[in-house]
């Protein structure tokens, strides 16, 4: 069952969707917010400053994003099926097509980023910045979910459903936090 109204709201959130998509909108931006909200949960839930947790987050997210690089790289190395001749892909080949699969996962990490750096320059209290840094990423699983249900023509509460689902693992990383805070 498909919704065939859109609405301008909906366009909208499609155009900047769309913006986004190359490295926000993929399934490594999904699985790097979730990591950097587990990130954050875990580091600032023993009252880390901004500055540790944002060094904690990106050393992590470097470390996870080249070993989904070079895991991408191995697999796709002599890789038949994605040449349409005989032909086997080479190591450039391979790792750029990983590199380009994997941006996702760094650019998850900018919002939170940006949360932190504001705590870490004391723009904001090291508590604040920590919890708008977790909080940004439910609102980032919460859109991507909404979105992968409207690019499908879902009806509004199917988009809800899928926003509240993916969504759900960034709140699951909030209850951590405060049952260990």
């Amino acid at each position: 069952m498909t919704d065939r109204r859109r609405t301008a709201a909906d366009d909208g959130i499609l155009r900047v969707h769309q913006a986004l998509r190359s490295g926000f909108g993929t399934e490594a931006a999904v699985y790097g917010t979730i990591l950097v909200s587990g990130l954050v949960a875990v580091s600032s839930a023993h009252g880390e400053t901004s500055l540790v947790v944002l060094v904690t987050v990106a050393v992590t997210v470097l470390v996870f994003w080249g070993a989904h690089v070079y895991a991408g790289t191995v697999a796709r190395v002599s890789d038949r099926d994605e040449r349409e001749q005989d032909e086997t892909v080479g190591v450039r080949a391979a790792f750029a097509a990983s590199v380009k699969h994997s941006l996702g996962m760094l650019s998850s990490a900018t919002v939170p980023a940006v949360f932190l750096l504001a705590g870490t320059t004391r723009a904001m209290p090291d508590g604040l910045a920590n919890d708008l840094a977790l909080w940004s990423g439910v609102v980032i699983l919460a859109f991507l979910g909404y979105v992968a249900f409207l690019r499908r023509g879902s009806p509004l509460l199917t988009r809800i459903l899928g926003a509240l689902g993916t969504a759900s693992f960034g709140l699951v990383f909030v209850v951590l936090k405060a049952l260990v805070h």
